[in-house]
């Protein structure tokens, strides 16, 4: 009897190690993020600075604006 229990530990420790492996991954990627916005926002007007948005649209298409707002070039 006493082999299942520690059988038994031993697939909770895997659970709760493979658990612990994936939100430790996640964490960077969702978790950080979500919490640090503006050193995220920031960090994009930095590095979009120099860059033209009319110059790099392809085609004929218009820069992407509010999907919700009214369209002014009808």
């Amino acid at each position: 009897m006493a082999y299942k229990i520690k059988q038994g530990y031993k697939g909770l420790f895997l659970g709760i190690g493979v658990v612990t492996a994936i939100l430790g991954a996640l964490y960077p990627i969702a978790v950080y993020p979500y919490f640090h916005i503006k050193d995220y926002q920031q960090a994009q007007r930095v590095n979009r600075a120099d860059i033209d948005r009319e110059k790099v649209q392809p085609g004929n298409m218009r820069v992407w604006s509010d999907p919700f707002a009214p369209r002014t070039d009808n």
